[in-house]
């Protein structure tokens, strides 16, 4: 209980449930105490459960580095501030290999969520810390983080609201001054990287965690495509397998929301051009679309019951206004059988989504029962002893085994409530 009561602490997703607006995907609250506790609960040195490492070690903190050149290239933050990113150089046999994180942070879908939203870290390197904590994969201690702990490391701030695909040509001037840059960020944020040394890497590894996720399977082959042919290079999904489905009161709701943002940022240009021509291009948002197109190995990290696509996708806040599946949307125990039947089907939703993506003999798969959302940026649900594990194996543990080939991973786990070793979230 003490583990999740601080996993919650450090959670922004519920937050942003109680915003009014169907998605909430952005929902950030106006009071400045909602924004503060917004500002920092996705910080990776406020996680403090304890764990082998010392937590107090400076070489766990890392220092914020704003982009060189990026006013001169025009990659800026939603605000117009430049983006940022955290890099720990790679030592040992890791010396030339890279590992990339983007953070997560959904999506802004008007003008007005874009406006709030650039006055919050996920919107401005102004309000970003200027040290994070890097735990879980992004870790240096090997019992924390066994296959890449040594490796250079990097994470990438999230200030775009476009899963750093938008386009400047989309930017409307509506008294408010708002940057849509995402595509120019990720472009110019490459070109660094490749400048102090990733341009040599041996092997490399993309990933992103929730909006980060997505982010990470827009770009995955542009990123295989600028480093070396013979490097070893793959893409890392957590969390951000969003599934198109409509929800318990029969709206397509996460399809809606999507339309907007593709349309407010112009994402169309940044999306598969084969998907596009063929579909509406909101529709070549979703991951069951994108891995259609995807050419470098990818693993997909997902639970079952991702906690905010079942608070945000199945069952929207702002659309159940007498309360019935509140006590369900806070906590997975507390479905009632007929709930329980509706959450089972959103599961075997996923798994229609991944049926072609489980024959890819490149690809892997580790989708646990688990009420939780991102797992790969935390410790305690990456690799330590609690971890969630399916058929014995932690998500590190599994990453690790595809990524060097020492074995197919398609790990798929039994329906909920089978798996003790699951992580599920409690905000009631």
């Amino acid at each position: 209980m003490a583990n999740q009561s601080r996993l919650r602490a450090l959670l922004w997703w519920r937050r942003w449930a109680k915003k009014d607006w169907a998605i909430a995907a952005v929902g950030f609250t106006l009071t400045l105490f909602a924004l503060s506790l917004i500002s920092i609960s996705w910080r990776d040195d406020d996680f403090k459960i304890t764990h082998p490492v010392d937590l107090t070690s400076a070489s766990d903190f890392v220092d914020l580095t704003l982009l060189r050149n990026a006013n001169h290239r025009g990659a800026l933050c939603l605000d117009g501030s430049v983006p940022g990113y955290h890099f720990q150089k790679g030592f040992g046999s890791g010396a030339h290999n890279w590992l990339l994180h983007i953070e997560g942070g959904g999506w802004c879908n008007t003008i007005a969520s874009c406006s709030l939203r650039k006055n919050t870290p996920l919107g401005s390197s102004k309000y970003m810390e200027r040290q994070v904590r890097f735990s879980g994969i992004l870790s240096r201690d090997s019992s924390e983080n066994p296959d890449f702990f040594n490796w250079n490391k990097v994470k990438i701030r999230y200030c775009d609201g476009a899963s750093l695909a938008g386009r400047p040509e989309s930017e409307l001037k509506n008294g408010d001054k708002l940057f849509f840059r995402g595509q120019i960020i990720w472009e110019s944020l490459m070109d660094e990287l490749l400048s102090i040394g990733m341009s040599k890497a041996k092997q490399a590894l993309l990933s992103g965690c929730s909006a980060g996720g997505l982010a990470t399977l827009i770009h995955c082959d542009d990123f295989r495509k600028l480093l070396p042919k013979n490097a070893t290079v793959k893409c890392l999904a957590d969390a951000g397998f969003f599934l198109d489905e409509i929800d318990v009161f029969g709206n397509h709701t996460m399809r809606s929301f999507y339309h907007d943002v593709v349309l407010l940022q112009g994402v169309a240009k940044s999306l598969p051009k084969d998907c596009v021509a063929g579909m509406e291009p909101s529709e070549c948002l979703f991951p069951q679309q994108l891995i259609k197109n995807i050419r470098t190995p990818v693993f997909l990290v997902n639970p079952a019951y991702d906690f905010w696509q079942i608070q945000h996708v199945l069952v929207p806040n702002a659309l159940d206004p007498h309360g019935y599946w509140r006590s369900c949307r806070l906590n997975i125990h507390n479905c009632n059988p007929s709930q329980i039947k509706i959450v089972q089907g959103f599961r075997d939703s996923l798994l229609r989504a991944l049926s072609e993506f489980q024959k890819n003999k490149m690809g892997g798969i580790f989708i646990n029962s688990c009420f939780i959302h991102c797992q790969t940026w935390m410790a305690e649900t990456w690799h330590s002893p609690n971890s969630p594990r399916i058929n014995n194996k932690t998500i590190a543990e599994s990453v690790g085994d595809w990524y060097f080939d020492r074995k197919v991973v398609k790990q798929i786990d039994c329906p909920y409530p089978c798996n003790p070793t699951c992580v599920h979230m409690d905000f009631t």
